[in-house]
């Protein structure tokens, strides 16, 4: 999608943060804009600055937990712009702990937001897209945390791996319909990840503070979000990705060596494996080619 001008864009977890971000940088493109928050208020706010900035913008409340709330919302975004064309599952929240510390409704909570948002967006919405012949694209949020698992944020890199592996998938799979994928993997940015339990619905226990494994409080965890970078650029980014059809979307090049450390032990297994004695009774084998993949 080269021309975004005049295009509908949904997301989700719009009134804040990258979301909210995006946002501007569609509104900046041209399109039409549609962001899907969980919080009444902040969703309020967020829809008067985009129309301060004479973005066409609507706000709709979205708990991208359900999956009749997606398809709500989904309805909604029709209604107001009668298409859509691109799709940011973006919503998420953060919650992690000791082994065994992790209460079972944040893990159900982190899983249906993080995971099966991702997932309930993507299947209400690519019909949508599909339907109109034009072309789309979906950006799902993950994080470096997909791509560099670390101590006490399992639940978080659980699910952000998940997001990489769907998208890598969806990349391959939606290219015949004319719908590009991509999965965005930031370091740390200007949001309120820290304090995502604010909005933590009541089915799935007290609005407690988790800690994500970055820092050794939750306030050290707050002072390196808050120190990184804006969300604006960001967005930007993610108009550039979406123009050039990109799948992975960095923004945090000084990542690159924890991202080549973690691959270069992944490929001294493999090393080692070769020179295994368990392993060389068996026959050599050739790769079975998947589906979307190349084979070397």
């Amino acid at each position: 999608m080269k021309d975004l001008r005049d295009k509908v864009a949904f997301v989700t977890g719009g009134a804040s943060g990258l979301g909210l971000g995006m946002a501007k940088a569609f509104g900046r493109e041209g399109m039409k804009v549609v962001i899907a928050d969980i919080d009444q208020a902040a969703l309020t706010r967020a829809v008067q600055e985009l129309k301060d900035l004479q973005v066409r913008v609507e706000g709709v409340i979205c708990d991208v937990g359900s999956r009749a709330s997606l398809r709500e919302a989904a309805l909604k975004t029709i209604a107001a712009f009668g298409k859509v064309h691109v799709v940011c599952n973006n919503a998420g929240v953060a919650a992690g702990g000791e082994v065994g510390t992790v209460p079972e409704r944040d893990w159900d909570w982190i899983m249906d937001v993080n995971l099966m948002g991702v997932v309930y967006g993507t299947e209400v919405f690519a019909p949508l897209i599909e339907s109109h012949g034009e072309g789309g694209h979906f950006v799902n949020t993950a994080s470096m945390a997909g791509m560099i698992g670390f101590p006490l944020a399992e639940p978080y890199c659980a699910t952000k791996f998940a997001v990489v592996a769907m998208s890598e998938g969806w990349h391959g799979q939606l290219a015949a319909k004319n719908i590009g994928v991509s999965v965005l993997c930031p370091g740390f940015v200007q949001t309120r990840i820290y304090d995502s339990f604010r909005n933590k619905p009541a089915r799935y226990g007290a609005a407690e503070a988790s800690t994500i494994g970055i820092g050794d409080t939750l306030r050290d965890t707050q002072a390196m979000v808050e120190a990184g970078i804006p969300t604006e650029p960001v967005g930007q980014r993610v108009v550039e990705a979406i123009k050039d059809n990109d799948l992975y979307i960095f923004t945090h090049v000084e990542f690159r060596a924890l991202v080549e450390a973690r691959f270069g032990a992944i490929m001294a297994a493999f090393d080692k494996s070769e020179k295994s004695k368990a392993l060389s009774v068996l026959a050599k084998r050739e790769i079975t080619p998947l589906p979307g993949r190349p084979a070397g």
